[in-house]
């Protein structure tokens, strides 16, 4: 055998697993394959609003005369919020009282009258047409006093929209009418942000749902039983008071296939205010799961490969893999076992065969001097 080809030889038989020598031998991470309970917390965009937040609308029209908050007061439910001209109102009622006391005088002349005819009847002095008569007009008298009753009552009624209150405790929002607008119905003269609960709005993906309906059983049990929500506030911060999902919608919306979801958090300190934007987050538990991180998952098309560690060298396995919703990690459906060591970091670096873990050399063995 001449010397190039047991020199060829030679250098096949002392390449293991790799075919280029390296000048530096470096090892990949890696991770062996464990069961463990596992906490994922899933995230989603939220924007905040009061559970009490009303618009304050006026009841009836007229010239604004007074504005008796400012932006960002405290007010208590049936308190005074803005007054409206109420002259109009006041002679309404004045008018309604006239006629409400000549009703009354008219139903009392009407009585006297049929009483007087019923006992003349029964003498045989008057006719029946006569107390027949008598009975009608009391029941005229008394119906148009009823109605002057009723005008009474919605002319004061009036005069009190005139006072524009409001029906919950809160917070005062934007003031945007002045003394001396003409104000109607259907203008928004502010919101009172009843802030003491505030309601997180947000959108649950229809797949990450249907995980959790399938977890619990049905969206009665999610709502009973899913665990406490914690807030994430824009600066990063953590709100101190846990939240409850307290509701599901029950129709998906096409356009984004999403369900709108709220969830409350009590606000006892009046930290929070309609408006704001903040992450609701929900810790969620994966018992006896392999996980492992997505920097060791290599996508070809429409599989997954893992680099599985034999012998320091690196062999590559088709797996099924779920990944989490915190970005970051996946389960292992099938394809890789409890024991398994993978390359954990760097996959995407890595060829079939290649060694990948080169053990440390001891610079000093045992008996050199």
């Amino acid at each position: 055998m001449s010397r190039p080809i047991i020199a060829a030889v030679a250098g096949i038989c002392f390449c293991s697993c790799i075919n280029v020598p390296q000048a530096k031998q470096t090892s990949f991470e890696t991770v062996t394959l464990s069961r463990s309970t596992v906490t994922v917390p899933v995230k989603w965009s939220a924007s905040l609003v009061g559970k009490n937040d009303v618009n304050i609308t006026p009841r009836t029209d007229g010239q604004l005369m007074q504005v008796c908050v400012s932006e960002g007061d405290h007010v208590k439910a049936g308190q005074v919020l803005f007054e409206l001209d109420n002259r109009r109102a006041s002679l309404a009622v004045d008018n309604a009282k006239a006629n409400l006391y000549a009703a009354q005088a008219q139903c009392s002349s009407a009585l006297l009258e049929y009483e007087s005819n019923k006992n003349l009847f029964e003498k045989n002095i008057v006719s029946q047409y006569m107390l027949s008569t008598a009975e009608n007009n009391y029941s005229t008298a008394k119906a148009a006093l009823e109605q002057a009753q009723a005008g009474r009552a919605a002319s004061e009624l009036e005069l009190e929209f005139c006072s524009v209150t409001s029906p919950v405790s809160g917070i005062v929002g934007k003031i945007v009418n002045n003394p001396g607008d003409q104000i109607s119905r259907l203008d928004v003269l502010t919101t009172i942000a009843g802030n003491t609960q505030m309601q997180a709005k947000f959108s649950v993906t229809e797949s990450n749902l249907k995980d959790i309906i399938a977890e619990y059983g049905s969206i009665d049990n999610v709502l009973r039983l899913l665990p406490d929500v914690y807030l994430l506030l824009k600066d990063g911060s953590k709100y101190p008071y846990p939240g409850k999902f307290t509701s599901v919608a029950g129709v998906v919306d096409v356009s984004t296939g999403s369900v709108s979801c709220r969830a409350t958090f009590p606000n006892p300190d009046g930290i929070l205010y309609s408006g704001i934007q903040g992450t609701v987050v929900l810790d969620i538990d994966y018992e006896d799961m392999i996980v492992i991180p997505l920097t060791a998952l290599v996508r070809l098309q429409d599989k997954n490969i893992v680099y599985k560690v034999i012998d320091n060298c690196a062999v590559s396995t088709l797996v099924e893999v779920e990944p989490l919703a915190d970005g970051h990690n996946a389960v292992i459906l099938s394809g890789a076992s409890e024991g398994d060591v993978l390359v954990a970091k760097g996959a995407g670096n890595v060829y079939d065969g290649q060694q990948v873990i080169f053990p440390e050399k001891d610079e000093n063995p045992k008996g050199r001097k």
